[in-house]
């Protein structure tokens, strides 16, 4: 899995999420390159952590989303955290494909969803309903 060692300390606390965190720590902006545009494209979005590693994930339903189809054209990235530190750091996605690693994190991300989180999260959240979405590991660079 992606090691986090070689970033500062106050970095590594951000990224290193636990299921108590509330919403506001679990978002993040990444900016991907166009694949059909070759410009930048600045979204938000939420990261989670599972099996020692940073992912983003499209959610329930799985439809198709824009990030996702950047990052497998072009899967260096950067990884801006807004809230409490801000920094800017470059990172590459890898698409999960390995069926094992899919069901854990999948897994583990719906385990976290239905921890008690901020007033308004949603739950609880059904592994069923993540079973198709877009999962990306994060390696930053």
């Amino acid at each position: 899995m992606s090691s986090l060692s070689h970033l500062p300390p106050e970095i590594r606390r951000a990224i290193e999420i636990t299921p108590a965190a509330g919403t506001r720590e679990r978002i993040v902006d990444i900016t991907t390159t166009g694949r059909r545009t070759g410009r930048p494209r600045r979204i938000e979005i939420f990261f989670y952590r599972a099996r020692s590693a940073t992912y983003l994930c499209s959610g329930a339903g799985g439809g198709p989303t824009g990030w996702n189809a950047n990052l497998r054209a072009n899967p260096a990235f950067t990884f801006h955290l807004k809230n409490g530190i801000k920094a800017d750091l470059p990172a590459h996605a890898t698409t999960v494909t390995d069926p094992a690693e899919r069901a854990a994190v999948l897994a583990a991300i719906v385990d976290d969803l239905n921890q008690p989180h901020d007033p308004g999260t949603i739950r609880p959240t059904s592994l069923a309903d993540w079973a198709d979405s877009r999962l990306m590991r994060v390696h930053f660079d």
